[in-house]
């Protein structure tokens, strides 16, 4: 052993290994242990290396302050070469996250690097949220992780080959009982995509997943709620379990999740002298108020900040921040339901339709088209060109057909 630590230092000691230590560290040599903490798998290109395995000393050396200097293909924010080192060596989650207004504030949404909200049932919204980049920095918690909606597994199909798909059970014909009507049934469907399969990429704490992945915190809240509002997952222990899956950035085949896929355009931000759009606001359901949502738009920051029935919507995880956005877009979306006894709803989410776009404090008007269920949905502006999203979180909240927005 000591003659193995004198020769690991002598290797160290070669000033070629310098430019390495950043990204390369070293357990404690004890008990016949691993010595490596990470390792690299290979050089994209900017000769950034891929890191795995155990991170903290590696994030022990993040400066989020430093340079800022690569792209997140997810929405386009400039972030260090070191954490594009760590996203580069997983594949994104996809969580679904309730917004019950008894399970606020949620945790981790503000970690999210895309966001969806769509109305699960009854009026009460539900987000999807895309975490790629923004996991890089630590270990984050999301919470209240809740069951899955078909409309929201055709989102998550444009993230690339087989992204996490994180959730609580989901949609479906429980029993054969036929309460579910079959054009909504998720589970049936993630079964049929090749996902919900034994040790995949469907991670589902009713079906394969458990702790350290997922645990329920009834204390998350400071006071007592209902057990549906207390499931929390880690998202390091989320890629850990990923990696026994193979199902890092490639999959046991060698095939890269980002293969096929489709990024948006990206433009940096140009804040406005005068705004044209400072607050929107709109409702989902007429006689829902707590689900009713205003973004403010702050002019020093050229970011939204979200309301929600009426109060600041916050991140429980950090400090309180405010939820906000450098995008918000307003995807018009055709509404049908209640379509079964489960009072389930159905939201035509393929196809074309038109949206409103809101960044810089300006408002545009567009159009959105998505081909299939596992194609990417693309905004388009009025003469046909793609919209460029300012780098930064991306809001997409899907609304009936028909609601007003007021900006």
């Amino acid at each position: 052993m000591q003659k193995q630590i004198l020769a690991l230092n002598k290797i160290i000691s070669q000033k070629k290994f310098v430019t390495i230590l950043g990204f390369f560290g070293l357990y404690l040599l004890a008990s016949g242990s691993s010595w490596l903490v990470f390792s690299y798998l290979s050089k994209p290109s900017g000769g950034v290396a891929v890191i795995t395995g155990d991170l903290d000393k590696a994030r022990s050396k993040i400066d989020t302050s430093g340079p800022k200097t690569e792209e997140c293909p997810i929405n386009g924010m400039k972030y260090t070469k070191i954490e594009r080192g760590i996203w580069e060596g997983r594949r994104p989650i996809t969580a679904m996250i309730e917004n019950h207004a008894d399970s606020r504030p949620p945790s981790g949404l503000s970690r999210a690097d895309v966001i969806y909200e769509a109305v699960a049932e009854g009026g009460i919204t539900r987000f999807l949220a895309v975490m790629y980049c923004g996991l890089s920095a630590g270990d984050v918690e999301i919470a209240p992780v809740r069951s899955a909606r078909i409309y929201f597994v055709d989102w998550a199909q444009e993230w690339g080959d087989k992204p996490l798909f994180v959730h609580v059970g989901g949609a479906n014909n429980y029993s054969g009982s036929g309460d579910t009507a079959r054009e909504v049934r998720a589970l049936e469907t993630l079964e049929a995509m090749g996902w919900r399969i034994p040790k995949g990429n469907d991670f589902d704490t009713t079906y394969d997943s458990g702790f350290p992945v997922f645990w329920r915190n009834y204390e998350r809240l400071d006071h007592e709620v209902a057990t549906e509002h207390t499931m929390v997952v880690s998202t390091d222990a989320a890629y850990k379990e990923a990696e026994k899956r193979n199902l890092g950035a490639l999959d046991k085949s060698g095939k890269a999740w980002n293969t096929n896929y489709i990024t948006w355009k990206f433009a940096d931000e140009k804040a406005p002298a005068t705004p044209k759009a400072d607050k929107i606001s709109f409702e989902f359901w007429s006689n829902k108020p707590d689900y009713n949502v205003e973004w403010n738009y702050d002019k020093v920051n050229n970011i939204y900040l979200r309301t929600n029935g009426g109060k600041p919507h916050t991140d429980l995880e950090y400090d309180s921040a405010q939820l906000s956005t450098k995008n918000l877009v307003i995807q018009f979306v055709v509404e049908k339901g209640s379509v079964d006894r489960n009072l389930h709803m159905s939201y035509a989410n393929i196809g074309q339709g038109k949206a409103l776009v809101f960044q810089n404090g300006d408002a545009v008007e567009a159009t959105w088209k998505k081909a299939s269920k596992g194609a990417r949905t693309v905004f388009y502006a009025k003469d046909g060109s793609e919209i460029l999203f300012v780098r930064g979180t991306i809001w997409i909240e899907a609304l009936p057909v028909g609601n007003t927005v007021q900006y």
